[in-house]
Parts: C-alpha cells; structure tokens; sequence
C-alpha cells in the first residue's frame, strides 16, 4: 500500500500544483488513499520532496533539480521496486511494471532529462519510450538495467 501511495503522489504532483499536504491529503483520498497529515509528512520525507517555485510565483511541492546519476535514490527506491521488465525493439523501448507503478516509474525516467528520449507514455503497467536512435534504445536499456541491478 505504501509504495503505490507513494507513487500516486509522485504522479500527482507531476500533474498538479500542489501548496500543501492538506491539498495532497484531499487529492489522496480522491483515489481511495486514506491517510493521515502525519504519514504524508512521511511519504514526503522519504521521497524526498522539495517545494519549488511555480511558474505562477507560488511554492508547490516537485522532486527537486533532476540529476541522471541519482534516480533510485530520488524517487525513495519506487523506481527499483516498480519494474518488472526491460527491454527495446528498434528504437523503441518498452518497460514492464507492477500494476499502478507505471506512472511514478515514469516519472522518475522523464526527470533523468536524457536529450536521446524524445518522450514517454506510462499506462497503469506498461511505459513505451521513444529514442531517436536504435543505439540510443541499447544504451539507455542498458542503463536502466544497471540501476535496476545496483
């Protein structure tokens, strides 16, 4: 339960401007998560949230500066425990998930910021990710099997 909890809050604040755990809290328990201000303080801590400054000049809760050689740690281990396969075709690569980890998943991926990745989609299980390039598919599949191995 934890750890899809935390992944609907990674995916929720890549998609919402959130200010406060109250707000996060609500948003919660519109998807079935009943929780107290005290386990979001929590989730918060160990995923390592940070409050950045909005486009709208207000302080709203975000991963922070992405870093490509900290992605498992950044996402509080979601990441090393969402992925259940690897691997490309082309320049193509598709990525297996434990069912509902597929966003936060792909969330931490989009923040590693690689110029090669030209742009991803997560379902509830599976991301398809498109590279410029079939060698950037090896490399990039590669990478995510080292992490995945660390």
């Amino acid at each position: 339960m934890k750890k899809r909890r935390q992944a609907k809050i990674l995916e929720l604040i890549s998609n919402n401007e959130i200010e406060t755990q109250e707000e996060l809290q609500e948003l919660l328990l519109s998807y079935g998560f009943e929780v107290t201000q005290a386990t979001i303080s929590r989730d918060i801590k160990e995923l390592r949230l940070v409050k950045d400054l909005s486009s709208k000049g207000r302080y709203i809760y975000s991963t922070g500066k992405k870093r490509k050689d900290n992605i498992s740690s950044r996402a509080g281990g979601i990441f090393n425990e969402s992925i259940v396969s690897i691997d490309y075709a082309m320049n193509m690569i598709v990525i297996k998930c434990f069912a509902g980890m597929a966003n936060a998943a792909c969330a931490a991926i989009d923040s590693m910021e690689h110029n090669e990745i030209l742009g991803t989609i997560a379902g509830d299980d599976t991301i398809f990710m498109l590279c410029r390039t079939e060698e950037t598919a090896k490399e990039f599949t590669n990478t995510l099997r080292k992490i995945l191995d660390a």
